[in-house]
C-alpha cells in the first residue's frame, strides 16, 4: 500500500500530474491521487434551493484543484445562465446558485478555514467555496470516478436482483440510476423524492460508477456477453474473505468532496433500486480533505504512509491502454468498450500490531521513507529507487521483501492498474482493536495483467503482509460512459 507502480489519480487538491506510491494495497504506491482528466466542470457557485438545480455555471475542461481566494470564495464566471422560475417569469441561475438565501446561511471562510456567515443581504451573492463548485461531467468516453481525483468521502455499494427481476427490470434500474446520477452530479435535486439533505451545497465533485458482477449475467440471460475477464479471482494464501461482503450482482461507487452530497446519492441510488434489487453489502470510506495541507500532496493511509506515489498517470503514453478496454482488438465484448475491470477489497490494517514497530522498522518494511515517501536510497517521494543500492556490509538498503520493491512494473512483468482508494474506520472491536484499513479500489484493462500478477507476487513475500488482512473482494466489468440520451450499460442490456 506503500508503494506501487501502478496509473494513479492526483490526490485531493492535486493536479492530474502529481504522483505518489502507497502503503500495503497491491501494486501500490503512495495514496492514489487523482487524474483529474476526466472532463469536469466548476459550477459558478451553487446552494440547492428548495425545488430547484444545483446546476452549474461555467465549465472547464480540468478538474480545477481548490483555489479559492483569501476569503475562501470562488468568484462566479460566466455569462448567466437564464431560465424559468415556477412562476414562469425568468431568473439568473447564477444569481440562485451564487446564494444561500432560501436557507438562511451561506458559506464563506474565515483565515481559511470554512464557516457559516448569515444569510446575505438582498440583492448580494455569495458563491460556494471551490470545493462545493467543482463539478464532474456524467457523459463522456469514460465513467465518472475512474480517473477524477481522489474525493473526501466515498461509499462503496453492491445490489443482488431480487428473485424474479431480469433483464428488463436491469434495464429499467440502470435508466433510473443513470437519470439520478446525472442529475445530483450537475448539482440538480433528485427526480423524485428527494429528501433534501444536500439542499444548500454545490456538486462538490460528486461521481457515481455503476459495475456489473459475475453473477449478473446468469440472472440477466446474458450468459454469452459475460466477458473472460471477468472470471472470478484467484484464491490468495491472505485471503480471509467474508462471502457476506464480497461479490454482488451490482456495483456502485459513490465519491464527493462532501460527506453530505455523498450519502445524499447513496440514499437516491438505494431508493431507486425499489423491488428491483436489494442491497448485498456497503462500505464507507474517507481520504484526506481537498486544501487540507499547505500545498496539495499525495495523501497518506492510516498507517501514516504517503500511499500512491507510483501510480499510473493520463499524460502516460500507455495509460488508456493499461486501464482501459479498447474499443476494438482485446477479445472483451462491444459494450466494454471505453470500460475498465474494478476489484475491490476490504483489506483490514493490524493498526495496534504496526504501531509498536520502530520507525526504521516501518520504513524497511516500505521502502520508503515515512516522512517524505522518498525510496531509502535517497531523493524525494517521485525518485526512482536504487533496488540494487547497498550499504554497510554489502546489505541491499531496500530489503528484498520490501513493498516498494514487490509491487514495482518491472518486477511483475509490466503490470499496473490504477489504485483509487478510500480509507475506512467502522468502530473498535469487543477487544479494542481498531476495525480500520483501506478500501482498495484498482483500475485496470485485464485483471489478469493488473491486479492478479501483482497480488500473487504480495502473496509470496511481501513484508507488509504480516500487518494487512484482505477481508472481502469483488471484481466488477464497468461498461465505458453513457453518451448524451443514453443510460449506463445501454448497449449491453438493450444490443
Amino acid at each position: 500500500m506503500a508503494d506501487q507502480s501502478t496509473p494513479e489519480a492526483p490526490a485531493p487538491g492535486a493536479d492530474s500530474t502529481g504522483t505518489a506510491d502507497s502503503a500495503g494495497a497491491p501494486g501500490s504506491g503512495g495514496s492514489p491521487g487523482s487524474a483529474g482528466a476526466s472532463g469536469s466542470a466548476r459550477a459558478s457557485g451553487s446552494a440547492r434551493a428548495s425545488g430547484s438545480a444545483r446546476a452549474p455555471g461555467s465549465t472547464s475542461s480540468e478538474r480545477t484543484a481548490p483555489s479559492a481566494s483569501a476569503t475562501g470564495a470562488s468568484s462566479p464566471k460566466g455569462a448567466p445562465l437564464e431560465e424559468a422560475s415556477p412562476s414562469g417569469g425568468a431568473f439568473s441561475r447564477r444569481r440562485l446558485l451564487g446564494t444561500a438565501g432560501a436557507t438562511g446561511l451561506a458559506l464563506g471562510a474565515v483565515g481559511g478555514a470554512a464557516g457559516y456567515a448569515a444569510a446575505p443581504s438582498a440583492g448580494t451573492t455569495t458563491p460556494l467555496s471551490s470545493v462545493g463548485a467543482d463539478q464532474v461531467m456524467f457523459h463522456g468516453k469514460h465513467q465518472p470516478g475512474i480517473t477524477t481525483a481522489l474525493q473526501a468521502r466515498g461509499h462503496l455499494v453492491t445490489f443482488d436482483l431480487a428473485a424474479g427481476a431480469g433483464r428488463k427490470e436491469a434495464a429499467g434500474l440502470l435508466r433510473r440510476w443513470s437519470e439520478t446520477a446525472r442529475r445530483l452530479m450537475a448539482g440538480e435535486v433528485s427526480a423524485q423524492d428527494d429528501t433534501d439533505v444536500a439542499r444548500d451545497a454545490g456538486p462538490s465533485s460528486l461521481t457515481v460508477t455503476f459495475g456489473f458482477g459475475y453473477s449478473f449475467f446468469a440472472r440477466t440471460g446474458l450468459e454469452k456477453q459475460r466477458p473472460d475477464a471477468l472470471d472470478p479471482l484467484p484464491d490468495f494464501s491472505s485471503d480471509h474473505l467474508d462471502k457476506a461482503r464480497s461479490n454482488g450482482d451490482l456495483w456502485v461507487q459513490i465519491g464527493a468532496n462532501d460527506a453530505l452530497v455523498a450519502f445524499h446519492a447513496l440514499r437516491a441510488i438505494q431508493k431507486d433500486a425499489g423491488s428491483a434489487a436489494r442491497v448485498r453489502w456497503q462500505m464507507n470510506g474517507f481520504n484526506r480533505s481537498p486544501g487540507a495541507t499547505a500545498q496539495p500532496m499525495t495523501a497518506r493511509n492510516l498507517m501514516g504512509q504517503i500511499d500512491g506515489t507510483r501510480n499510473p498517470k493520463p499524460t502516460d503514453t500507455d495509460f488508456d491502454q493499461r486501464i482501459f478496454v479498447p474499443a476494438s482488438g482485446s477479445g472483451d465484448p462491444a459494450w466494454m468498450a471505453n470500460g475498465s475491470y474494478a476489484v475491490v477489497r476490504r483489506i483490514r490494517m493490524l493498526l495496534d500490531d504496526w504501531e509498536t514497530l520502530s520507525l526504521k522498522d516501518q520504513e524497511d518494511i516500505i521502502g520508503r521513507k515515512k516522512s517524505t515517501g522518498a525510496p531509502l536510497t535517497g531523493g524525494s517521494e517521485t525518485t526512482e529507487p536504487d533496488l540494487e543500492k547497498t550499504g554497510s556490509g554489502g546489505r541491499l538498503i531496500i530489503p528484498i521483501n520490501a513493498h516498494a520493491r514487490i509491487t514495482r512494473p518491472d518486477q511483475n512483468g509490466g503490470a499496473a492498474m490504477l489504485r483509487r482508494p478510500f480509507s475506512f474506520h467502522d468502530g473498535i472491536d469487543t477487544d479494542g482493536v481498531p476495525d480500520a484499513g483501506l478500501l482498495f479500489v484498482c483500475w485496470q484493462a485485464d485483471p489478469l495483467r493488473g491486479f492478479v500478477p501483482v497480488q500473487r507476487k504480495l502473496d509470496r513475500g511481501d513484508a507488509l503482509s504480516k500487518y494487512i488482512r484482505h477481508e472481502a473482494s469483488g471484481l466488477y466489468a464497468v461498461p465505458g460512459g453513457a453518451a448524451e440520451g443514453e443510460y449506463v450499460g445501454q448497449r449491453l442490456l438493450e444490443g
